[in-house]
């Protein structure tokens, strides 16, 4: 399906938007049960692409720091 694609381009800050609305809908007990489900399930893409964004994220900073371990904490003089 061509949302695959879609999903793949939507900025992290729209999917988790998208994500936080879901879950006020998820939230709601006056929503149909057919409809619950697929929201359930969109919540579970949106997810999923945040937490791939959050890792590809990561792997870029890491790549940045030369030991791959150093934190980013800042120390007063």
């Amino acid at each position: 399906m061509g949302t695959k694609l879609k999903q793949t381009k939507e900025s992290f800050e729209d999917t988790l938007k998208e994500l936080e609305d879901i879950l006020k809908e998820l939230e709601n007990t006056q929503t149909p049960l057919e409809d619950l489900v697929e929201r359930y399930k969109r919540a579970q893409e949106c997810l999923a692409i945040c937490r791939k964004k959050l890792d590809d994220a990561e792997m870029q900073i890491k790549k940045l720091e030369p030991d791959g371990e150093e934190d980013f904490s800042l120390e007063s003089e």
